[in-house]
């Protein structure tokens, strides 16, 4: 069920307070939450707000708050502990996370959609085991499981936010060689660690399906307030980093600058190296033409 909300000058007018208090945003890509008063903002299960509306008859998931892992949906992969935190979230303190939210049989994969969640980040794992060096939250689609024993399922647009406020996006074409470098890298905020941030990743074909639109969206000071951080086409031309000899080895029949425009059947949402609670938790296929955010 949908909650809207009409009052968009009054929300506008604490939106723009708010950040004029709150300069953590340095290079946003737009300030302007919404130019008409006649837009309604429309609302999540969680009371989040939608950047872009749900499909008609659209797949939608949330995070059950209260046990998660209840959730036939959803998997963690090596299946970590969770606990509960007095505020309701939920704390996750291992080094390689994948919160997974899986298609059962007779389900739509995942294809055009919005990805959100919110994110405290208690402190930083020093681990030499993972191979990944940053500090990210991350959060992925266009995909299925992402080992080596099934190379060639593992592709996703991965839309990056890390504890130094840095954001970016990467792609990946198979498991564990068919990585792109990062695009649109740019620091947007400052420290995400002992505070909550909103971060949401968009995802949809544009084209006839021959493009991918990728976007993502910050939530930089708790008060469901959205600033775009992102905004980047993928048109062909972004290639796998990794040397032709290499890439070619798994024999998955892409092209190095292979352009995802399949959907798939797990979306996922990553941590590395991270301590962090996370909260509220969805994944919703979009109507991409009918954005409230101008």
């Amino acid at each position: 069920m949908k909650i809207i909300v009409f009052s968009a000058s009054l929300f506008v007018g604490i939106a723009v307070c708010l950040l004029q208090t709150h300069p953590q945003i340095f290079s946003p890509i737009t300030t302007t939450i919404f130019a008409s008063t006649q837009i309604p903002l429309e609302l999540d299960n969680f009371g989040i707000r939608e950047i872009y509306p749900t499909k008609e008859n659209g797949r939608e998931w949330y995070l059950n708050m209260e046990n998660p892992k209840e959730d036939e949906h959803f998997s963690i992969t090596f299946d970590p502990n969770i606990t509960r935190q007095e505020d309701g979230s939920w704390r996750i303190s291992t080094p390689v996370v994948r919160m997974n939210v899986n298609t059962l049989e007779g389900e739509t994969n995942w294809k055009n959609v919005e990805m959100t969640g919110y994110a405290k980040i208690a402190g930083v794992i020093a681990n030499s085991s993972n191979k990944v060096i940053e500090n990210d939250l991350t959060w992925y689609a266009r995909g299925g499981k992402h080992n080596q024993e099934i190379p060639c399922e593992a592709t996703a647009y991965m839309g990056g936010l890390y504890d130094n406020g840095k954001v970016g996006w990467k792609k990946e074409l198979w498991f564990v060689g068919g990585y792109t470098d990062e695009r649109q890298s740019e620091k947007v905020t400052n420290s995400l660690v002992d505070r909550w941030v909103g971060w949401k990743v968009v995802i949809y074909n544009i084209n006839d399906n021959s493009e991918v639109k990728l976007e993502s969206y910050i939530d930089n000071t708790n008060t469901n307030y959205w600033i775009k951080v992102t905004d980047l086409v993928d048109d062909g031309g972004w290639y796998a980093k990794m040397p032709d000899s290499h890439f070619f080895d798994a024999e998955c029949s892409k092209d190095k600058d292979f352009i995802i425009t399949n959907s798939g059947s797990t979306a996922t949402f990553r941590s590395d190296n991270l301590i962090w609670d996370f909260k509220n938790l969805s994944i919703r296929e979009i109507e991409p033409a009918d954005s409230s955010y101008q």
